[in-house]
């Protein structure tokens, strides 16, 4: 092989190298332009749900509940947070399950929907926020238990084996706007 020859090799192979990298570094820039949300996760019947962590405005203890006379199906009563009312929604009726007995681990999830609106969820318990890149989530399945549950339901996802309900707030407590 002759001097030019080795030369030309050379070039070639670097310029593959540089291809490659600039391929990498390309790459590189669209994982890094992943859009990623934050999930807050809950838990009802066994079953981890998530809403987006924006909407939620705190979560508390499980305090005692005033029932409202007449209150439409769902609607446990009202709380009194630090001198405001707050209307408390049963996740399980949202969801048609029965009843749970209240303990140590059930929670009220405060969340704002419909931009304006505030209202207490009452979960079996909570989990985590999770940071969820938006390619990890899948639509939600076709076969759903009915039209009204799925219409709610945002994608689902699977995190360490287990499967997450990512829910539509504002289409979940469309019935509750005033």
């Amino acid at each position: 092989m002759s001097i030019d020859d080795a030369t030309h090799y050379l070039q070639q192979i670097q310029a593959i190298a540089q291809a490659a990298q600039q391929g990498e570094s390309s790459s590189r820039e669209q994982d890094s332009q992943e859009i990623f949300r934050q999930w807050a996760t809950f838990g009802v019947a066994g079953e981890l749900y998530g809403i987006d962590v924006m909407q939620v405005k705190e979560v508390l203890r499980y305090t005692e509940i005033t029932p409202v006379p007449g209150a439409a199906p769902g609607i446990l009563g009202i709380i009194n947070l630090r001198g405001n009312v707050v209307t408390v929604v049963s996740t399980r009726s949202l969801f048609k399950l029965p009843p749970n007995e209240i303990d140590t681990s059930t929670r009220i999830v405060v969340v704002e929907f419909d931009d304006q609106e505030v209202l207490g969820l009452l979960v079996d318990g909570v989990d985590e926020v999770l940071n969820l890149p938006q390619s990890e989530i899948d639509r939600a399945p076709g076969l759903m238990r009915d039209d009204a549950t799925r219409q709610f339901v945002q994608g689902v996802c699977y995190r360490d084996e287990q499967l997450i309900i990512l829910m539509d707030l504002d289409k979940m407590l469309i019935d509750f706007r005033s």
